[in-house]
């Protein structure tokens, strides 16, 4: 039992090794890995059933369902994340009521918004960055930007968040 922390070439996964690929999608605009600094890995949650028998209670396994990811990226002026973020959600679908014309010209769907997001894939790594595990988003699309807060007493960076919904995932274990 004592074996893996006795052994020099054990090694755990670690928090801060990782890297979150966005590809761009119909944009074309990629933000990229370095501004992103914090990210949450898929969550499973399997609902429950209940059935009642006299004084008894029996519980089922029910339907599987994965929950939102959340990424947090720095906001820099010369990406400009908070633009890409826009575009993104221009190329769902979503047009800008301007117009009467414009607030029925199209809406949002599946297909764009998935096609705007492309594929979202959190990789974890090594020591010697090679992939120790990876998690592939499969129909991934923008729930909520948050564009964070303004503040004259910080000197803070400023910060987007961003919630992603998303059919499935899956997982892909490396070489040990």
């Amino acid at each position: 039992m004592g074996e893996f922390w006795s052994s020099a070439g054990a090694e755990p996964k670690r928090k801060f090794r990782w890297i979150l690929y966005l590809a761009g999608g119909a944009t074309g605009l990629t933000i990229p890995s370095y501004v992103i600094k914090k990210v949450t890995k898929p969550t499973i949650t399997v609902s429950e059933v209940k059935h009642s028998f006299i004084n008894h209670s029996f519980y089922y396994p029910g339907r599987v369902e994965y929950n939102e990811i959340e990424f947090t990226l720095v906001d820099p002026i010369d990406i400009n994340a908070a633009n890409i973020m826009s575009m993104i959600l221009q190329e769902s679908g979503y047009v800008f009521p301007d117009t009467e014309a414009d607030a029925t010209a199209q809406t949002m769907t599946k297909k764009k918004s998935t096609g705007a997001m492309g594929e979202i894939k959190i990789e974890q790594i090594d020591g010697d960055g090679n992939m120790v595990e990876s998690w592939t988003l499969t129909n991934a699309w923008v729930k909520e930007v948050s564009h964070g807060d303004l503040d004259y007493e910080s000197d803070d960076l400023s910060e987007i968040t961003v919630k992603i919904r998303y059919d499935w995932a899956t997982m892909e274990a490396g070489s040990p």
